[in-house]
């Protein structure tokens, strides 16, 4: 059987998982000086789009278990920026809301998306065009049927 040669290099999964820790770093002295992690910032930018989603929605949004997200809202909740009820209709369902403080980090972040494309060196139509390209990328992927793709491999090689 022929050898198969891998290489990091030629991995695009890798690539994508290395540029994402180059973004993790860009955004890390951004954010540090505003108290807050790249996933929090993640978290409050999804509730300035949908202040009041539950948990569960803002880990859809995220791409996160609940069980990842909650963390995250209990640390943004003690240091003051969102505050976490219990639906009256329904006592399972936890909803967030930015509060004023929260509201108030949109002014103070509002050069951190210049500083980022900046700092890619690449135009924003190109930046538009390859997130519109990852996300397709991404929705593909969650698509994929690897059980199905299994049954037609061809039997592995007696030995």
């Amino acid at each position: 059987m022929d050898e198969i040669e891998l290489a990091l290099d030629d991995f695009l999964c890798f690539a994508i998982y290395a540029t994402g820790h180059a973004f993790t770093r860009l955004y890390k002295p951004l954010l540090d000086q505003l108290g807050l992690t790249y996933p929090q910032y993640l978290v409050i930018v999804a509730l300035w789009e949908e202040d009041g989603a539950s948990v569960g929605r803002i880990g859809e949004k995220l791409f996160l278990e609940s069980n990842t997200v909650t963390p995250l809202l209990k640390r943004l909740e003690a240091a003051g920026f969102l505050r976490r009820t219990r639906n009256s209709r329904d006592e399972r369902m936890v909803q967030v809301h930015l509060t004023e403080k929260g509201w108030s980090l949109k002014a103070q972040v509002a050069d951190i998306p210049r500083c980022v494309v900046a700092a890619t060196g690449r135009p924003i139509e190109e930046l538009a065009q390859l997130r519109d390209q990852l996300t397709t990328l991404r929705a593909t992927l969650s698509r994929f049927d690897l059980a199905a793709y299994r049954t037609h491999l061809p039997a592995p090689p007696n030995d």
